[in-house]
């Protein structure tokens, strides 16, 4: 699981990566990322209803993209904020899959150190 100290948690923080982050997109996966002023790398998730109107459906996506994401923290570079917001069609994927395509994301946006 992805500590809390790598997490976005407030609204505000969401909205200005959102605003003044850069875009990238890969698959059914969109990541938005913006340097911030902290010793540490933080990220979001955006599961929308379009994706699944099932609650379970929609934290289970967000557990596996933390878990991927806890993953490839040790690799990617400090002083980041980034919120990754998923497509409809990541719900069929499995686990394997997501990983990749975070990692292919993650290569793409020039994350890794």
């Amino acid at each position: 699981m992805l500590s809390k100290k790598n997490r976005l948690k407030k609204k505000k923080d969401f909205e200005e990566v959102l605003k003044k982050g850069k875009g990238f997109k890969e698959d059914f996966l969109v990541l938005k990322v913006k340097n911030n002023n902290l010793k540490t790398s933080r990220f979001g998730f955006i599961v929308s209803q379009k994706l699944s109107k099932k609650a379970t459906v929609r934290n289970k996506i967000k557990r596996r993209l933390r878990e991927c994401v806890r993953r490839v923290l040790p690799r990617i570079k400090k002083k980041v904020d980034g919120v990754i917001i998923t497509k409809p069609g990541l719900e069929l994927r499995d686990f394997w899959e997501i990983e990749e395509i975070i990692n292919q994301l993650f290569k793409k946006a020039k994350l890794f150190q």
